[in-house]
């Protein structure tokens, strides 16, 4: 289905070179995380009761192109049951080599992009029997880093501990809870196995985006092409997978800063830059994020916290914490936008 070659020979050429991958102070990034994620981790547990069943975060350094290619391989490995599902059907196509080709230029053109955007990030894909010395590792894209240290004057040291309360934060999400990863690639793979290629599918989804456009709406608004192209068994899915993830970031967010609280003085102007950094693309970079679902991502981020601030209000962090219980606990899409609903039906659960 994807020319995986091609994807990470136009991803890197995409990423271009950035002048700080070569920078003496590169040197330092290295301990700083190793020594930041095992604080993170203590400070974490410590907020939010939820420490790693996986033993202790391992923190590794990157520059784009290793971050792509560790991406490429989390690729591979999550659509390995789309690929098994319709190989014999593509191979069969005398438009296959070209089809994968261009999958694996757009592929690349999109990690390409994202490279030179994200600061960190936790890879949850983990298969024990395959590399497992290459999978659950917190990734931190020091290049990326370097060049915002240097922009706005970060503090350094503050700054990357920042960083990696949250991504380790993440990693507790979903290995301190026992269910939550499972949970999560089992939502992958529904959406995944109610795949369908059906070319009728796709000239749907253009013609729904025309129809939204004349009527004055965002048709990439709520998931980019994805949502668009996707099948009502898919989107119902997409739905707990948008309310799942806008409940971890919301709560990555809220936990970077109070689990850090005293130890990061410029921990709100980190904040208010970075959230100007998610809403200021426009052009071309604009719409790559709204085609990916990028732009449905950074409102899961406002979207999350705001739940995370009605539910605190209403009930405290031990409201909150119900949503770790289990699956039939986590909110909806509708109920993070709607924190009353959730907060109405955990009571009636209760009661």
């Amino acid at each position: 289905m994807i020319d995986w070659e091609l994807a990470e020979r136009v991803a890197v050429r995409v990423a271009g070179r950035e002048p700080f991958a070569e920078s003496y102070h590169y040197d330092s990034l290295e301990p700083d995380f190793t020594e930041f994620s095992a604080q993170a981790e203590e400070l974490v547990a410590a907020s939010t009761g939820l420490r790693s069943l996986a033993g202790p975060a391992r923190a590794r350094v990157v520059d784009r192109p290793m971050w792509i290619n560790a991406n490429i391989a989390s690729f591979q490995r999550l659509l390995r049951p789309l690929i098994d599902k319709f190989s014999e059907r593509l191979e069969a196509s005398s438009v296959a080599p070209v089809a994968k080709k261009l999958a694996g230029a757009e592929v690349g053109m999109m990690l390409g992009w994202m490279s030179t955007r994200v600061l960190g990030q936790y890879d949850l894909l983990i298969i024990e029997e395959e590399n497992p010395d290459e999978q659950d590792i917190v990734y931190y894209v020091g290049p990326n880093i370097l060049a915002l240290e240097k922009l706005y004057a970060f503090p350094p040291r503050e700054f990357r501990l920042w960083i990696a309360l949250h991504e380790v934060t993440h990693r507790a999400q979903f290995t301190g809870v026992p269910w939550m990863r499972q949970h999560f690639l089992s939502l992958v793979e529904q959406t995944m196995g109610a795949v369908d290629p059906d070319p009728k599918r796709f000239i749907n989804a253009l013609n729904r985006i025309a129809d939204a456009i004349r009527a004055g709406t965002n048709p990439l608004a709520e998931g980019g092409l994805a949502r668009l192209v996707a099948s009502e068994e898919q989107k119902e899915v997409l739905d707990q997978v948008s309310g799942l993830m806008s409940l971890l970031e919301g709560h990555g967010d809220v936990t970077m800063d109070r689990a850090g609280e005293g130890l990061i003085p410029s921990a709100e102007r980190f904040g208010r830059v970075l959230r100007q950094r998610r809403q200021t693309a426009n052009g071309l970079a604009r719409l790559l994020q709204q085609l990916i679902g990028l732009e449905a991502k950074i409102n899961q981020y406002e979207q999350g916290e705001r739940f995370i601030d009605e539910v605190e209000r209403a009930g405290g962090v031990h409201l909150l914490d119900r949503a770790w219980e289990g699956p039939e606990n986590l909110p909806t899409i509708e109920e993070i936008r709607h924190p009353d609903l959730w907060i109405a039906r955990l009571r009636l659960a209760v009661a």
